[in-house]
């Protein structure tokens, strides 16, 4: 059917850190560019991280961009392509100093200079010491960010679509790539936004677990949108779970915490990490951590009644330093854990926080599939950037800082390139004539179906087995298992029913609309831990304790068609740099 068309020059889909950092790069060199978001921008998912954006400024002692790329690559386990990586640190103190010269409120030195902690698995000379890597506003950091770049994309005059869900991909003929069809949600109201340039900042999908940090509108949409657009899912077997979630609630404790001098407890009142991790401590890489604590849980050192924690303390500081560094924190304690940090220790565990995998693009932004022999063929017209994207910098584990680093350096690395290809691609191509009729059939089968089972409850039956069988550790029997049960999920997703037909504030089919992307993002992590026959980053797999760089030094790619798996090799090459040799990791 026809729909309504809006034409642009471009079409961001996410007004997180990495869709405003690509839309002010398009919009500031005179481009019609339209960004489309589920909730205002300022209130995207960036608004969450707390710690800092990584970058090697050398502003509390000597530092360099090949150290935190060395960081970067050993803190992956050794699966992030060391071009991408290259590219990402040696960008990463131009992205601050711009981001500053924007008007972002950076903690100062006295000399004014910007501020920097430290932060887990960032050292000095490849792994001797920690270093002071973290460029931080308070604990606030993507929320400064955010409202930083809100403001100057105002003034550029970016075109915002508030609440507004993008639903499916338009490809042509040849497969490039001409916008997508959203639907505006308070209306029900469906749009074509035809483009000649198309990029995804859509985030995470953390939601497919039932204990996240990430917010509910981390739906993964990206990623089901390109997914039921044939194009593969990469290395989504691996997901982060941070250290230090709020016991019971979830919310994200930031590392920034131990960077300032926090460390962890067991109910014995012990420093354990010592024994894990003997020179960084608390500060060693997220899944080093993680294992720990849940080891520790695990063998009845947790803490609490239920034996079901870890203690985070901070008291030691004192009040000046908690009020000053860390005031959001105190905050959420209080409301999220109800102790108050300058007293008592703060109750956390593990808690999924971020998915390393994503759609696969290389380091200029622009969305690659195999094609015609080559792993790494570009799809026309279609770029990603940020935790939806898989470029692959952060590998089997990210390093804390590097997600708001990765936002500023492929936002704008993608916005660039989808500058050129403009102008080497003038006017729109046609659109196909059934454009739109994928996503119509998708809403009619939920509007139509009757007798079918609750959105609610089908979704909460994939986080329940998305925790049970695909966590911190994996066992062979849980993930072969996981994948059937998963798999059932999937089917019964498609059976699902809206008891609310309303069209006006449906927030009813929008939350189906999200499960049909949660369940691809759930699906395809299942079955790709399921085949991943090794322990790296964080995926370990009791039956495979060991890295397996011989068999295992290679990319997942998942497709939605039949479920299939495919492969292609890590890139060990850098730019220019010397090449980072797999070897044994240890903090």
């Amino acid at each position: 059917m026809a729909l309504p068309t809006r034409k642009f020059d471009a079409v961001i889909v996410g007004a997180g850190g990495a869709g405003m950092r690509a839309s002010l790069q398009l919009a500031e060199a005179g481009l019609k560019v339209a960004v489309l978001s589920k909730v205002f921008p300022t209130r995207s998912h960036t608004v969450a991280a707390q710690g800092g954006i990584g970058a090697a400024l050398g502003n509390m002692g000597e530092d360099s961009w090949l150290w935190h790329m060395y960081d970067t690559i050993k803190g992956s386990d050794y699966l992030g392509d060391q071009d991408a990586i290259e590219f990402l640190c040696r960008m990463a103190p131009q992205a601050v100093i711009e981001l500053e010269h924007f008007g972002m409120p950076f903690d100062r030195n006295e000399d004014g200079t910007v501020y920097q902690r430290p932060f887990g698995g960032h050292s000095q000379n490849f792994g001797e010491r920690p270093v002071q890597r973290s460029c931080c506003a308070a604990d606030r950091t993507g929320h400064a960010m955010l409202h930083t770049l809100y403001q100057r994309n105002v003034r550029a005059n970016t075109l915002f679509f508030v609440e507004w869900m993008a639903l499916d991909l338009i490809r042509d003929a040849s497969g490039q790539v001409l916008g997508v069809t959203a639907m505006e949600m308070e209306t029900g109201e469906v749009w074509i936004f035809h483009a000649r340039a198309t990029l995804f900042a859509t985030g995470g999908a953390g939601r497919i677990y039932s204990a996240s940090t990430n917010a509910f509108i981390n739906t993964g949409d990206g990623l089901g949108m390109a997914a039921r657009a044939g194009i593969p899912l990469e290395d989504m077997e691996f997901w982060q779970f941070h250290p230090t979630g709020v016991a019971g609630a979830g919310v994200l404790i930031t590392e920034g915490v131990r960077g300032e001098g926090g460390y962890l407890l067991n109910k014995d009142g012990e420093r354990f990490m010592e024994r894990y991790a003997p020179t960084m401590k608390d500060l060693a890489s997220r899944d080093v951590v993680s294992r720990a604590m849940a080891t520790e849980i695990k063998e009845g050192r947790g803490a609490g009644k239920e034996a079901d924690h870890i203690l985070l303390k901070l008291d030691h500081l004192g009040l000046d330093v908690i009020e000053k560094r860390l005031p959001g924190i105190r905050e959420i304690a209080k409301k999220f854990a109800n102790v108050d940090p300058v007293k008592d220790p703060i109750p956390v565990v593990p808690t999924c926080h971020y998915q390393m995998g994503g759609v696969p693009t290389n380091y200029h932004g622009e969305v690659v599939a195999p094609a015609n022999g080559n792993p790494n063929t570009v799809v026309p017209g279609f770029y990603a950037a940020g935790e939806c994207a898989c470029a692959s910098v952060h590998g089997a584990n990210r390093l804390g800082t590097n997600s708001l680093t990765d936002l500023l350096v492929f936002g704008r690395a993608s916005g660039e390139s989808v500058i050129r290809f403009l102008k080497e691609n003038p006017g729109h191509k046609d659109l196909p004539v059934d454009a739109g009729d994928y996503s119509m059939q998708r809403i009619a089968r939920l509007d139509g179906q009757t007798g079918g089972e609750s959105v609610f409850e089908v979704g909460a039956e994939m986080r329940r087995t998305m925790q049970a069988h695909c966590g911190v550790f994996r066992f062979p029997d849980m993930l072969q298992s996981g994948v059937q049960k998963i798999k059932a999920v999937a089917e019964r997703a498609k059976r699902t029913e809206i008891k609310d037909k309303s069209k006006t504030f449906n927030t009813a089919r929008v939350e189906a609309l999200e499960l049909d992307n949660l369940i691809e993002v759930a699906v395809a992590t299942l079955v790709s831990a399921d085949a991943r026959q090794e322990s790296r980053g964080a995926h370990d797999r009791a039956d495979f304790a060991k890295r397996d760089d011989v068999n295992w030094l290679k990319h997942t790619l998942w497709y939605r068609d039949g479920s299939r798996l495919d492969y292609k090799p890590v890139n060990l090459k850098p730019m220019t740099a010397q090449t980072f040799e797999p070897k044994v990791r240890s903090y």
